[in-house]
């Protein structure tokens, strides 16, 4: 389909997504502290720049609940890009030292195991 938009063709690298993607999976729940920070931030930033567009302070007030919820929607969006920018990178050195059959493996492992990280680091949150 996208051969007959472009004139051109290019190929995708299915095996780098998936073990991007395996890998910024893992560091997303691994690191889940600075996940909630960087959520934190762009929702701050978010609710920042939408407040510079209103002129009234009425109509800014009167839109405030549905605008910091979609604020805080769209933060937990971005809130995946840096991750999948590191995991690109952990994909690459992995397969860059280890070999490329090696990437995916390593990320489903690590998905593993950041997985039953936190989820021991709820159950010991919610038992204190």
């Amino acid at each position: 389909m996208l051969t007959e938009i472009l004139p051109f063709r290019f190929e995708l690298n299915t095996i780098a997504i998936a073990g991007a993607s395996l890998w910024s999976l893992a560091l997303y729940l691994g690191f889940s502290s600075v996940n909630e920070w960087v959520i934190e931030q762009l929702n701050r930033w978010f609710n920042f720049a939408e407040r510079s567009l209103y002129t009234s302070q009425t109509e800014f007030e009167r839109t405030r609940k549905a605008r910091e919820s979609q604020n805080a929607f769209y933060a937990s969006l971005f809130s995946i890009a840096p991750f999948l920018v590191v995991g690109a990178l952990c994909n690459w050195g992995v397969e860059l030292t280890l070999g490329p059959s090696w990437g995916i493996s390593l990320g489903i492992l690590a998905c593993i195991s950041c997985g039953i990280f936190e989820l021991g680091r709820r159950n010991g949150e919610s038992s204190d």
